[in-house]
């Protein structure tokens, strides 16, 4: 099944476990403890985005200082940003993957995922160097004097 296929199938799912989830919530502990629970969820969740994305900014901005890739930081960022959006969506199952992206570890567990299928998709072998130049071609520096 391709991405976009998935992404379609979640945009018809989600809707209806939201809904399922609510109903199920709101007639167990009543309609405004329901509606309290979602608003302190998005509340809550501002909170820990504003902090897990500082962090991570901090740590981005000292591996560029050591002269380092911040490779994970940069996969991290939109993580970070999907969850901030899940957490501000209203409904209890978007706030739990919402809250999952900003776990440190499960979020870098996805973006150790992301990394790894990205640089074997792409032919990298890390420590191995691949030539950027097509067959044929030979690299050198050109300078013109006029």
């Amino acid at each position: 099944m391709n991405p976009i296929q998935l992404v379609f199938l979640a945009f018809l799912i989600v809707p209806f476990i939201e809904i399922y989830l609510l109903l199920q919530i709101g007639g167990i502990v009543g309609v405004f403890p329901t509606i309290i629970l979602v608003v302190s969820t998005a509340i809550i969740g501002a909170g820990l985005l504003r902090h897990q994305g500082i962090a991570t900014w901090q740590r981005f901005q000292e591996n560029i200082q050591r002269g380092e890739v911040p490779a994970y930081e940069m996969v991290e960022g939109p993580i970070l940003l999907v969850g901030g959006a899940l957490l501000l969506t209203p409904g209890f199952f978007t706030d739990v993957i919402g809250f999952a992206c900003l776990i440190p570890s499960v979020r870098r567990r996805i973006a150790q995922y992301i990394i790894e299928k990205r640089l074997i998709q792409a032919g990298v072998v890390p420590g191995q160097q691949k030539s950027k130049a097509e067959p044929g071609v030979i690299e050198g520096e050109f300078k013109r004097d006029d």
